[in-house]
């Protein structure tokens, strides 16, 4: 897409001067008020702006461009989004927790990982809906693959989807090479299912290197890990799951929990629990926006 973009821009700026040399002519009778000629492209294929170049994907049509689709916004109502084309930085560590501006609010992040399930995320996804709460979802390709239309289902319900590899590996132990196609690979997937690639990214186990760092910045996505982790995955019983929940919120934090990679109906049956109770201590469950760039 990138080798596209400035041929689109001298179309754009091309069919401008032709219309308005045309309507200097008096050949164009605009309708709209006060006689000016609507804008070209308004609403359409050129004014709209294109798919993320972070993500790499095949160039797309102006027709599927203009058509409706589901948009991934990782960001608070309140808080502009970062530009697509902007790349964020390399860092040298995940981010940990919301930064201090949004979590003054006693904002929190859910989060669930290893997903889409077709056995689980619909009994979490209900739940979230029924308090009109907002979550992050870090798929895996080779699950997301396979369930496309609950990652519609998410996108259209306001959730962000993040990247969380395509087999759920140890980042460490994998060549830059495969680690890159890991990745890359379930980009693609959410950029083919959703019309848009994802902006964050979770390594699995949360096992970062300076690879995931770098393959994740240069796929114009912000690394994002946790504060609280419920352990879900040991299948300790929903109690437990709801008590770590309760004893790490705070404002800022960031809770990890799992809708696939295992039995997980304790998670279902955990969220029908502490998420009430913290509405009702006053927390509100946000979705992080992208933050400044790090320090040097």
């Amino acid at each position: 897409m990138k080798n596209d973009e400035p041929t689109v821009g001298r179309r754009a700026v091309l069919r401008t001067a032709v219309l308005l040399g045309v309507a200097a002519a008096g050949l164009i009778t605009s309708g709209s008020e006060g006689g000016m000629p609507a804008a070209p492209g308004a609403g359409g294929p050129a004014a709209g702006p294109g798919p993320n170049p972070a993500a790499g994907a095949p160039g797309m049509s102006a027709q599927r461009l203009s058509e409706k689709s589901y948009r991934l916004r990782p960001m608070t109502s309140e808080a502009p989004a970062r530009p697509a084309a902007v790349k964020p930085a390399v860092r040298t560590r995940p981010i940990l927790e919301l930064p201090a501006d949004e979590a003054t609010a006693s904002a929190m992040v859910l989060t669930f990982d290893d997903g889409p399930d077709p056995r689980y995320t619909p009994g979490i996804l209900d739940t979230l809906a029924r308090y009109d709460v907002r979550a992050m979802f870090f798929v895996c390709g080779e699950m997301a693959v396979e369930n496309r239309d609950l990652m519609r289902r998410m996108a259209a319900e306001g959730h962000v989807i993040g990247n969380h590899t395509w087999t759920h590996p140890l980042i460490p132990k994998l060549s830059r090479p495969a680690l890159a196609s890991e990745i890359g690979r379930t980009s693609e997937v959410v950029q083919k299912a959703l019309g848009e690639a994802p902006l964050w990214f979770r390594a699995p186990y949360g096992a970062w290197n300076r690879a995931a760092f770098e393959i994740g910045a240069e796929l114009g996505m912000e690394p994002l890990a946790w504060t609280v982790d419920t352990l879900d995955w040991q299948e300790a019983g929903a109690a437990t799951i709801v008590s770590r929940v309760l004893g790490g919120a705070g404002p800022g934090a960031i809770v990890l929990s799992h809708d696939a990679g295992g039995n997980r109906t304790q998670s279902v049956q955990a969220i029908s629990s502490y998420l009430p109770q913290l509405l009702a201590r006053g927390y509100r469950m946000t979705l992080p926006a992208f933050p400044t760039p790090p320090r040097r």
